[in-house]
């Protein structure tokens, strides 16, 4: 804390505001080195805040195509053995963006808060002899980072997936349809879920929950009940890093303003396909579009109070779920 501290009065001193270390060069830095650690989806969520707060132009295509050429050479938790105490004996955040620099995956001259650049600041990395933690370049976990955005009829503007490696690359099954994180969660545990079916947690969005709540517990007990194989799950919320199994989340647009997982019905057959990037629903156009012209928007969880102004300037999760009034209409 102490030196926290320091280094932000050094940086009032120097004048280093956010706007001269948070470049788009810099964004790019951070999305590599999610996709090279296994990092969480929520890595994406916030790189796209950051991006529309400070002005810069980057999208969750964009972010795809960083994970897809980036390898995982981090060996760490949940995906792998090692915790973050782990990296950091082994030669620490300089030792992996020194790995990465040699291999043309991060941005050197990016400025860091030391207000050396990030080339220089690796330059000074001590590896530890004989550690297991962060992989030479040739030896990677997996050729691709394990952020994968998925599009299609269901989601028009993107979901995101993190992938271990392990999980099955193609899903086909019935949705099971719940309007609440609390509904699924009983679901599971009453055992009602099934190898094969697709569970679908709606209206849990930045304007619709709102706020995004992490769909944490319902993942653990799919996984707890031997079925992080067998079941798929969809939502229009978020996970945690924790998250195992085909877990899809960050569907936009969401339920709340419309979106096509709010159209879901009850054994609608859902497909995924992880290699060819899509997501849909197996039902024509023309029903599709008769659910829309059909549905309603339920009542908010909120309607006065901090959640409800929030909900009412909340950007879909493809925009980082910034609430801002100046990008009303952008």
């Amino acid at each position: 804390a102490m030196q926290a501290g320091a280094m932000v009065l050094k940086l009032i001193e120097n004048d280093m505001r956010p706007s001269k270390i948070i470049t788009r060069q810099a964004l790019e830095n951070a999305i590599a080195s999610a996709a090279a650690t296994g990092g969480s989806t929520n890595a994406v969520l916030h790189t796209l805040a950051f991006a529309r707060e400070a002005g810069i132009p980057l999208t969750i295509d964009d972010i795809e195509a960083i994970s897809k050429r980036t390898p995982i050479i981090a060996d760490m938790t949940p995906t792998g053995k090692y915790n973050a105490l782990d990296v950091y004996q082994a030669g620490g955040i300089r030792l992996l963006a020194q790995r990465m620099l040699e291999g043309g995956y991060l941005h050197g001259g990016t400025i860091t808060v030391t207000g050396k650049t990030l080339a220089q600041e690796a330059a000074n990395a001590t590896e530890t002899p004989g550690q297991k933690v962060i992989l030479p370049l040739d030896q990677p976990i997996k050729p691709s980072g394990g952020l994968v955005v998925l599009k299609g009829n269901l989601a028009p503007r993107g979901a995101v997936v993190k992938l271990k490696g392990d999980e099955p690359q193609y899903h086909k099954g019935p949705a099971r349809i719940f309007n609440r994180e609390e509904d699924a969660m009983a679901a599971v545990q009453s055992q009602q879920i099934k190898k094969g079916d697709v569970v679908v947690i709606r209206y849990e969005g930045p304007v619709g929950g709102p706020g995004m709540r992490e769909m944490l517990s319902v993942t653990a007990a799919i996984v707890g009940q031997g079925l992080g194989q067998d079941v798929m799950l969809l939502t229009d919320g978020r996970f945690s890093g924790g998250t195992r199994g085909l877990m899809i989340g960050h569907c936009a647009p969401e339920a709340m303003v419309g979106g096509p997982i709010g159209l879901l019905e009850e054994g609608d057959l859902i497909e995924v396909d992880i290699e060819k990037r899509t997501l849909n629903v197996l039902i024509s156009d023309e029903e599709l579009e008769k659910r829309r012209a059909a549905w309603q928007a339920p009542k908010p969880n909120y309607t006065s109070g901090v959640l409800a102004k929030y909900a009412r300037l909340a950007r879909q999760a493809d925009d980082g779920a910034v609430s801002n009034v100046w990008l009303e209409g952008d």
